[in-house]
């Protein structure tokens, strides 16, 4: 956006030339509780009172370990877990990674085409899409194989819906035979909708399936929350919409409140097989927002914000599905809970993506006061990042801007 924040409340946002705006992006899907919920900066106010900084390599803050309980008692598995601090999505899924290597002496990782990780090396090279992410940073990491994820509406000419999430799987059993054995394989890393992917949902059976072939070859399944995470989808975490229990789950984002905060849960047994020393930093699990991430996790349970969320998110999912019938330029509308988008096509027969029209979009909806993002393979998918204690009229005022740059950019 080619303006400058300077402060921020509730659902919406302030410029520093004073003007506000509803805010559909919430710092890429980082304040689900609002900005400045006074639970949160209490939280914080008190921890940086009490102790901003002690290094949890030299003396490990108290406020730590209370938040690795609490991950370990809400994330789904249940099985002995602990957990480890970070300080972002990306060294998070990079910790995942080393912790089911050590664990299993096997090089090898799965990730997913279309999938986003991370900018370091290993998170970017798990990324499934070149451009802007990977350009000409390579040589990328070795050992890394991908497959594809289902994407509904771009499936193989065809293949049906209900045959898609099987096939993908399928996919990953032909890999085994054709590229890299089961046995020299760590991890498959998969997140349970994809996000900077274009909020693609995976078919009911396709995470089972998974599931079902990691137990099957003991390969830990690894699943990204990142942004999915801590009330995003209409539940705490977007692997319980399938029941499926993944074996390490890495998390960030919303979890600390607006703070740098990531972190890696998993089986115990895994967590444990690296040596002390190998996995933590400098400021992972800094206890200013390990008190933040506390203070969210109360605040998202107590107020009911991930079943809020998804009364909101089929709000607005109803609205866009009116605009579908429309706009032919609308060609699908998608989402889980609160994590709702739509992507934009030139022609529906070709489905030929409208990326320069998304960034039309995206101009209107920033000129006349909606802070929202785009993404996808495409870049032709606009996606909707509302906090989850945004009214109905703030949502209903920022689905109208939307509407109204729908129309504007089809004059």
């Amino acid at each position: 956006m080619p303006v400058f924040a300077a402060a921020a409340s509730g659902a919406g946002l302030t410029d520093v030339d004073g003007k506000r705006y509803i805010d559909f992006a919430t710092g890429i899907s980082v304040m689900n509780v609002g900005h400045g919920h006074p639970r949160v900066l209490a939280a914080i106010r008190e921890q940086a009172d009490r102790l901003v900084h002690s290094g949890a390599p030299v003396m490990m803050p108290e406020v730590y370990v209370r938040l690795a309980r609490r991950l370990c008692e809400i994330t789904p598995g249940a099985f002995p877990k602990k957990a480890l601090m970070l300080n972002s999505g990306a060294e998070a899924v990079e910790n995942a990674i080393k912790v089911v290597r050590q664990a299993t002496g096997r090089p090898a990782v799965i990730s997913f085409h279309n999938a986003f990780h991370g900018r370091t090396l290993m998170s970017m090279t798990l990324t499934g899409k070149v451009a802007p992410y990977k350009q000409n940073f390579g040589p990328y990491a070795p050992e890394v194989y991908q497959v594809p994820y289902p994407y509904e509406y771009r499936r193989p000419a065809g293949m049906t819906a209900e045959s898609l999430g099987g096939a993908c799987v399928e996919a990953v059993r032909q890999l085994f035979k054709t590229t890299v054995s089961a046995d020299r394989v760590a991890g498959i890393l998969v997140e349970p909708v994809q996000g900077e992917g274009g909020f693609v949902v995976p078919p009911p059976d396709f995470l089972p399936s998974l599931r079902r072939l990691c137990t099957e070859y003991q390969i830990p399944l690894i699943a990204d929350e990142v942004q999915t995470g801590f009330g995003r989808t209409g539940t705490m975490f977007a692997m319980e919409h399938s029941g499926v229990e993944p074996d390490v789950i890495v998390l960030a984002k919303s979890m600390g409140g607006g703070l740098p905060l990531g972190a890696v849960v998993g089986r115990s047994e895994l967590m444990d097989a690296t040596n002390p020393g190998g996995l933590g930093g400098t400021f992972g699990g800094n206890p200013v927002a390990c008190a933040a991430a506390l203070a969210v996790i109360a605040v998202l349970l107590e107020e009911k914000l991930p079943e809020r969320g998804k009364r909101l998110g089929d709000r607005a999912l109803a609205r866009m599905r009116t605009w579908q019938d429309r706009h032919p330029q609308v060609g699908d509308v998608r989402g889980l809970g609160a994590m709702v988008a739509m992507e934009l096509v030139t022609d529906r027969a070709t489905r030929e993506p409208a990326g320069a029209m998304t960034n039309d979009i995206l101009r209107y909806c920033h000129a006349h006061g909606l802070a929202i993002l785009k993404a996808g393979l495409y870049d032709n998918v606009i996606r909707l990042l509302f906090a989850l204690v945004i009214s109905e009229q703030e949502l209903d005022r920022g689905l109208d801007i939307l509407e109204e740059a729908l129309v504007s950019v089809n004059a």
